[in-house]
């Protein structure tokens, strides 16, 4: 049962706009099972079952996520920008992406991994950046665009104004971890800042810590612009400095100009006499004019080169990986959340000794996180155990569900296949 449950609990103290509750349990496998074994809930026997249905849970999928990962990398073959191997034979055209699609998507829920609607995507590329950049990104670029999140939360941040004079806080919603998949165009624009990348190929693309606001500035097509207040910072400097070169140093020179270009219109029967000394003097105006609008270019375009300097700087922490590497870490993501649903749902049933029914497993299970590691969390408690039910770990009797002894796994019996 990819997916889990499809109803998500909100967050209680999470003010007017609600964050769902989280999905991922941000815990190592392994530390959960040691904290199992250390809750001392179990007698000898009980805790050799458990042992005994961890073994097989991880052997399972162990199985299970290799076959995955093989099939999936076969899938991205004839897609990946950055590999470095020969095709021999035949292989699916570059644009058929529908089979590794549809397979990153599941493994991503499996992974609890949400994704982010187009209305959403749009909302968070027209918030203003918390990098105070002004950015582009033409997605006419990408002829299939998927945006993935996991671990929201809200967070607050001081953001500096009017060159550190003023502070204010800005309040903004943050994931820890955002995958993006797109699929270029197989007519990509030359123009395109994506050139360099072959045309009709899929980028997998990795970060971690984004602010939803910044979302703009993962794309790899990104154009820095120039915000309002620096045309102004650079705009009204250069008004004024104009005004007085125009004033003091060019003024002579242009006067010159206009006599000559009237003369030789007609417009003026005054002939002008170029001597020596008018000449240096012309040239010595054009040539402040020429410093005064070169000076006026370089301050933009250094501006501009700072804001993609501190991009790029920016980025660097947060990019995770790229392409095959991202597709690799989400499977290992994926097999691992699938692993720690299942022991704890596990464990649980057969601490409780009893019978239970799915709801009350689940506020068990959802109140020890929250008491004894502080971490409020939406445990999936249908997918774990719908896992459990089809490997032989569970079984349900009307509404109530019990642990079943795995038998024969600990005396060397080969687990099952995943069915």
């Amino acid at each position: 049962m990819p997916g889990g449950s499809s109803k998500r609990k909100a967050r209680p103290d999470s003010g007017a706009a609600q964050l769902p509750l989280r999905r991922f349990i941000p815990f190592r496998h392994s530390d959960l099972l040691r904290l199992c074994r250390e809750r001392g809930e179990l007698d000898a026997a009980t805790m050799a079952q458990f042992e005994t249905a961890a073994q097989h849970l991880r052997a399972n999928f162990r199985d299970e996520f290799h076959a995955l990962r093989q099939s999936l990398k076969d899938a991205y073959a004839a897609l990946d920008p950055d590999t470095d191997t020969r095709s021999v034979g035949a292989h699916p055209p570059a644009e058929d992406t529908g089979e590794l699609r549809e397979r990153l998507v599941e493994i991503l829920e499996r992974a609890n991994y949400d994704r982010v609607s187009e209305r959403d995507l749009q909302r968070a590329l027209r918030a203003s950046s918390l990098f105070q950049v002004r950015l582009h990104v033409d997605l006419d670029d990408f002829a299939e665009l998927l945006l993935y999140t996991r671990g929201a939360s809200r967070r607050e941040e001081q953001v500096r104004e009017l060159f550190g004079l003023w502070r204010r806080t800005v309040r903004f919603t943050n994931y820890d971890r955002v995958l993006l998949y797109l699929r270029l165009k197989p007519d990509l624009d030359e123009s395109s800042t994506l050139g360099d990348c072959p045309a009709g190929s899929t980028l997998l693309k990795l970060f971690q810590n984004v602010p939803e606001a910044d979302i703009e500035m993962l794309f790899p097509n990104i154009r820095v612009g120039m915000r309002m207040l620096d045309k102004l910072l650079i705009g009204v400097p250069a008004l004024v400095s104009g005004g007085i070169a125009l004033t003091t140093k060019v003024g002579t020179t242009l006067l010159l100009l206009g006599s000559l270009i009237g003369f030789w219109l007609g417009l003026s029967s005054q002939p002008v006499t170029l001597d020596k000394p008018m000449l240096i003097a012309l040239g010595a105006g054009l040539a402040a004019l020429g410093g005064y609008l070169w000076k006026q270019f370089a301050n933009f375009r250094n501006r501009k080169l700072r804001y993609t300097q501190a991009l790029t700087e920016n980025l660097y922490f947060k990019l995770l990986d790229n392409n095959t590497g991202a597709l690799l870490r989400i499977l290992d993501d994926a097999e691992d959340a699938e692993c720690k649903e299942s022991v704890l749902a596990c464990y649980f049933l057969l601490a409780h000794g009893a019978p239970m029914t799915a709801p009350a497993l689940d506020a068990a299970i959802e109140d020890w996180f929250a008491e004894q590691l502080q971490c409020r969390l939406d445990f999936e408690i249908d997918d774990a155990l719908g896992k459990l039910q089809r490997l032989g770990l569970a079984s349900c009797e009307g509404e109530h569900w019990r642990a079943a002894p795995r038998r024969g796994t600990s005396s060397g019996e080969k687990p099952e296949p995943p069915g």
